[in-house]
């Protein structure tokens, strides 16, 4: 057992002296030269020659350990030039000339490691910052444990300041966390009880109480530490591209050094083999790709090495699921549709106050549906829940039911919930029927979003070389049809089992190479079959991330496109400072086998050209020319009217209700409903549309380059405020009394046109505009962007 610890020690230690060689390699030579230029300067001649031949022998250690490393792997490495450079100086009695190669040698290698250590430190921090311990609550003590002890269940306290040991909900008041080294968005963003928190965030704010629903093993920070961990295995096929780029680089300068012996002699042979030492070829390449690693990692997207860089490079084809990634995959509330003297206000109300003791996943979109329109919940008495048929209980007073149709008490198809089936038929989306004391109150209509920055990302990608996009979904064909023609995809594979996604896969593989994005376990399959395969990790289920080669660990879909961006830029740069690095070296080759560079100062023109070839390679590391980038007050200011758009998608659903029950209810009933609507537009979204012509929109004017970029919805505004006079002034002229038959039509056609043109204008702007600056603010954020 002590030798085997022993051995385990020995291994670790020339592993670390291994990873420093170069450093030391580097420090050595350099002062062994310095030490031979002063005896010479000392008039020992012969100390200086002895201590710059064991310069070169030591350059020449150092690059056949190189040499039989690539042959191990099976590949043959550039150092072989490098060998024969020193090995014929050291012949031709060149000494100073092997002495200044070593250095150039250990040089390069330190600045390559250099350089990696700076573009892999984004990764590392995700490493270093891992917690070890987590407090837990055991009675009405808090104990510190190891991290590994901690059980779904537990109920944990994370102090201010400290990271979230483990995936949980939070139990206590609201917590306000930065997320910003798993997302890339810099505000805090508060969580309130109920609410899930991923591992490896910050408490920002006070002592945050939460209920562990993961193992440390098992939980967000954990998967992503695993991801980077793969993501520093792979080598990018380029750097071995570059391998092969140094098979017949060596041939060439084999045969220039050979013309030049014949021609000239030994040392005109030396002088090119000096000068040929192909560094660029040794370094930039993989420096370029552990620099788009890091880049992708600042913003969000962890690649699990360069290898699939290089692919995601050469990709053409994009298959995308859509529950998930085309759209939110979260359920969000589109109407209310009231069936009897409740407004719909008033039904939300009692839906959500029942619902906060719901266990159903629907009632989290109910609940904040509530809370975005500011409904004043209580909590309810008598709650009875039965899965699969919904909950009911003692709300303020009233006996409220929310669930299904027959749960609720509706029977037949009266006119209200005929709507509701049909809306939610036709948009694909789901009802939950309410009940108040014994009679039907109305139906809430939840949807699943389209994402705002889904159609941009579409565009984006097809702009940046990906020619065929196809939606693959298990969903309904006529939905996933909608949604497809909307965000532009070119075809649509709807009602696909997980079987037929990979069907799918294969049949775009033949055609072209393949991006699969998903975000469900179901996606899982087809993720790991496809070229490159990329997760949606935020929101989606861990084998998906597991799968992928890729994950977006930020919820936001255009980091798709950036990191396909990315990978291209990446691969050119990675091109460029080979081939430059070679064209150089190979116009020093010329000049050395005219007799016009001494090997001497070849060795020292050809550390400059390895430098240059880094420093290129370096600019990888640098954000590349892309989408519009908005500065923080701006961004803040988009979430802002982002999160508004999310409140007064109610109220546009309500427009439409309205329309549909006029003729069908009394006409005092009807007048009530149309005056409370109205009162929403004037209130609420008049002021919502001034405020972004006032403040948005001189804001994305400075960014996106002059009024032009916003005139048209400028003029949108202009007629959303016209029709909302137009109803205030139809509804004067209505007066006290009931609507005829004119005014019910006049009235259905201005609510039915403002519905439309609402919907329609919000939708564009969340895609042009509000998508720009990220996800909505949460709500504490809104007071913030306002100040």
């Amino acid at each position: 057992m002590i030798i085997i610890v022993g051995s385990g020690r020995l291994s670790r230690t020339l592993g670390w002296l291994a990873g420093r060689l170069p450093l030391v390699l580097l420090a050595v030579t350099v002062l062994i030269v310095a030490a031979g230029a002063l005896a010479h300067l000392a008039g020992a001649g012969a100390a200086g020659d002895a201590a710059w031949l064991a310069a070169g022998a030591l350059g020449a250690a150092y690059a056949l350990w190189e040499i039989v490393a690539a042959l191990r792997e099976r590949r043959i490495g550039v150092d072989v030039i490098a060998l024969l450079a020193l090995l014929g100086a050291i012949a031709v009695g060149e000494l100073l000339a092997a002495a200044v190669i070593s250095v150039m040698l250990a040089s390069g290698r330190a600045l390559e490691a250099w350089a990696a250590g700076r573009a892999e430190r984004d990764l590392r921090a995700l490493l270093a910052r891992a917690p070890r311990t987590a407090r837990r609550r055991c009675g009405g003590s808090v104990q510190i444990v190891p991290l590994d002890a901690v059980r779904p269940g537990d109920l944990l306290l994370v102090a201010p300041g400290e990271l979230v040991p483990v995936d949980g909900i939070v139990t206590g008041p609201a917590a306000v966390l930065d997320e910003s080294a798993l997302t890339g968005e810099p505000r805090p963003v508060e969580r309130a009880q109920g609410e899930p928190v991923r591992s490896g965030v910050l408490n920002a704010g006070g002592p945050a109480e939460l209920r562990a629903t993961a193992t440390a093993a098992d939980s967000t920070y954990a998967g992503i530490v695993r991801l980077v961990a793969e993501a520093k295995e792979s080598p990018a096929p380029f750097v071995r591209l570059a391998d092969r780029y140094a098979l017949w680089f060596l041939g060439l300068t084999l045969a220039a050094a050979g013309v030049a012996w014949a021609v000239a002699g030994a040392e005109r042979a030396v002088a090119v083999l000096v000068v040929a030492t192909p560094c660029p070829l040794i370094l930039a390449a993989p420096v370029a790709m552990v620099s788009g690693l890091s880049v992708a990692a600042r913003r969000g997207v962890v690649v699990k090495g360069g290898a699939v860089l290089e692919r995601l490079a050469q990709c053409r084809t994009l298959l995308v699921d859509k529950t998930g990634t085309l759209t939110s995959g979260r359920p969000a509330l589109a109407a209310v549709i009231p069936a009897g003297p409740l407004a719909a206000p008033d039904v939300l109300r009692l839906a959500a106050s029942l619902d906060q003791v719901s266990q159903h996943v629907l009632a989290g979109a109910v609940l904040r549906a509530a809370g975005q329109q500011g409904c004043a919940l209580v909590l309810p008495e008598q709650v009875e829940e039965v899965p699969g048929q919904g909950i009911r209980g003692i709300v303020a007073g009233h006996r409220v039911a929310v669930g299904k149709a027959a749960w609720a008490g509706v029977t037949g198809s009266p006119a209200w919930a005929k709507r509701a089936r049909r809306q939610a038929r036709l948009d694909g989306a789901l009802t939950m029927f309410v009940a108040a004391d014994g009679q039907p109150a109305g139906v809430l209509v939840l949807e699943d979003p389209v994402r705002p920055d889904a159609a941009r990302t579409i565009r984006a990608l097809r702009a940046g070389g990906i020619d065929r996009i196809v939606m693959v979904t298990g969903d309904r064909a006529d939905v996933a049809d909608t949604i497809g023609a909307v965000i532009g995809v070119d075809e649509v594979l709807a009602e696909r089992t997980p079987a037929e996604k990979l069907e799918a896969v294969r049949g775009e593989r033949r055609r072209a190479p393949t991006v699969m994005a998903g975000d469900g376990i179901n996606d899982a399959p087809a993720l790991a079959l496809a070229d490159v395969g990329v997760a949606m990790g935020a929101r989606g289920a861990s084998a998906s991330s597991e799968a992928a080669d890729a994950v977006l660990t930020v919820d936001r879909l255009d980091r798709l496109g950036e990191v396909i961006g990315l990978a291209r830029r990446t691969q050119r740069i990675a091109r460029q400072s080979v081939l430059a690095g070679m064209a150089m070296s190979l116009a020093a080759m010329g000049v050395a086998a005219a007799g016009l560079l001494p090997a001497v100062w070849g060795a020292l023109l050809q550390e400059l050209i390895d430098v240059l070839a880094i420093l290129n390679a370096l600019r990888a590391l640098r954000p590349g020319p892309g989408g519009v980038r908005l500065a923080a007050a701006d961004a803040a200011l988009t979430r802002r009217f982002q999160a508004e758009h999310e409140s007064i998608r109610a109220d546009i659903g309500q427009l439409r209700s309205v329309a549909d029950a006029l003729g069908t209810v009394p006409p005092a009933e009807a007048m009530t409903q149309v005056r409370r609507v109205y009162r929403l537009l004037a209130d609420e979204v008049g002021p919502h549309e001034q405020a972004e012509e006032e403040e948005l929109y001189p804001a994305l004017d400075r960014v996106l380059g002059g009024r032009e970029a916003t005139a048209t919805m400028s003029r949108a505004h202009a007629e959303i405020a016209h029709q909302i006079r137009r109803l205030g002034r139809l509804i004067e002229d209505i007066g006290a009394g009931p609507p005829d038959q004119v005014d019910v039509a006049e009235l259905r056609g201005l609510l039915y046109g403002l519905h439309a043109i609402l919907r329609l204008h919000t939708a564009q702007e969340d895609e042009s505009y509000l998508s720009l600056g990220g996800p909505a603010a949460e709500p504490g954020e809104l007071a913030a962007a306002g100040a």
